[in-house]
């Protein structure tokens, strides 16, 4: 009798095992692993490749080491630490991030950033980069560029670099680089050794998109040609509009840009996209930059007003006439210049919910509130290893496109 009764205790504690749970652990507040699920793309009816400009330049002072805000909040003359009446920072810009100033290489914020980008129809992000030497804050912005990367692939969303060659020139004052096309050979190794390869690298006509804001400094094609010989695979090389000619045959197209008034994008489309193997076209919801109340030097000289959205409307129904294959949308977060598209306290999220439009979402859900309460519970939940665990799994929820079950965890959490 003694052997069966040890028999069916060991039947019992095996069964509850099994159950992931046991005599001992049945209470356990251990926090369960989440489960991971491989991204799933939205679906929607444009086939138009929709991509975003990508500013990974601000620093906060938690973020830094000197512990001081980064320029890009502070220009010359704004203190962040100055918090007014509404509860909002003293920052350069005219608008106000709905999540508040930010570190670029804050994980939270990343998170945040590609699920809204995920959700509103975008394909990837457009880095703006600023090369791999320790000059100024470039370091910074590379190592921020780095940790948005990491997540990418986890979100399913595209990149590729859009190279600031105005930096070679950065190096070879600082005498890190003996001339501006060193410089470049240096950073474009660099970009062929650590991204190009990445499978969620884009490739056109299958060789890894580079853009260039720009030339500035490298202006002529045999400068370009000398920079590209060191590359295994020469890149997609796309400059700004009317710039290719300084690249020459190393040029396979141009992208446009944001400029006065929508003049210059119909000028684009009609007379020089026929022209040109790749053609980027834009859409902006406006531009209004804050160098001149910033201290940051002479203001742009010129203001596109957001008219209630209409300017956003305008430039996306031109991108739809002129049947582009891509599209950049300027800028995710340009908040110096004003032409961000990332939600803002002034324009919450009418502008991604614009580019959903666009992009024909089938997917009528709104989710971008969520999305605001899966990062607004990463921060009061700080510290909280369980409910991050949960959020974790929010997370993997919404990359999975079962926003259903993501809303559940954070109704449960908050």
């Amino acid at each position: 009798m003694k052997k069966y009764i040890t028999l069916l205790f060991c039947v019992i504690v095996n069964f509850l095992v099994a159950l992931g749970c046991s005599s001992d652990d049945k209470n356990s507040d251990t926090p369960v692993t989440p489960e991971t699920i491989a991204p799933v793309a939205i679906e929607k009816t444009n086939s138009t490749k929709i991509y975003v400009h990508y500013m990974p330049w601000f620093e906060t002072n938690e973020s830094s080491a000197d512990k001081k805000w980064g320029y890009h909040w502070t220009m010359a003359n704004k203190n962040p630490n100055t918090i007014d009446a509404n509860n909002r920072r003293e920052i350069a810009s005219y608008y106000y991030p709905l999540i508040g100033p930010y570190h670029s290489g804050d994980k939270n914020v990343i998170e945040n950033h590609l699920l809204l980008m995920k959700y509103s129809g975008i394909d990837g992000v457009l880095i703006d980069w600023y090369g791999t030497y320790d000059v100024f804050d470039y370091r910074m912005v590379k190592e921020n560029t780095e940790q948005l990367i990491a997540m990418l692939d986890k979100v399913g969303l595209e990149y590729a670099i859009v190279y600031e060659d105005r930096v070679t020139k950065s190096a070879v004052d600082a005498g890190k680089a003996i001339s501006v096309t060193s410089a470049a050979k240096t950073d474009l190794a660099y970009m062929e050794k650590n991204y190009f390869d990445d499978k969620n690298y884009i490739k056109i006509n299958g060789k890894p998109l580079l853009l260039n804001f720009g030339p500035i400094v490298l202006q002529t094609p045999a400068e370009w040609t000398n920079v590209f010989n060191t590359l295994t695979v020469k890149p997609t090389f796309i400059t700004l509009w009317d710039q290719s000619i300084e690249a020459g045959e190393n040029a396979s197209g141009e992208y446009a840009w944001v400029y006065k008034n929508s003049t210059y994008l119909t000028n684009f489309y009609t007379n020089t996209k026929p022209k040109l193997s790749v053609a980027i076209g834009s859409a902006y919801p406006g531009f209004k930059d804050f160098y001149a109340q910033g201290g940051g030097g002479a203001a742009i000289g010129w203001t596109i007003e957001p008219n209630n959205g209409a300017t956003l409307d305008e430039t996306l129904a031109m991108a739809k006439n002129a049947n582009l294959n891509y599209l950049q949308l300027i800028t995710w977060n340009d908040f110096g210049e004003g032409t961000m598209f990332e939600p803002t306290v002034e324009f919450g999220y009418t502008y991604i919910e614009k580019v959903k439009a666009f992009a024909g979402v089938k997917s009528a859900e709104n989710v971008f509130p969520d999305i605001s309460q899966l990062y607004n519970l990463r921060i009061q939940k700080k510290g909280n290893a369980d409910a991050q665990k949960k959020l974790d799994q929010a997370f993997n929820y919404f990359v999975s496109m079962q926003s259903a079950k993501a809303k559940e965890l954070l109704n449960e959490i908050k």
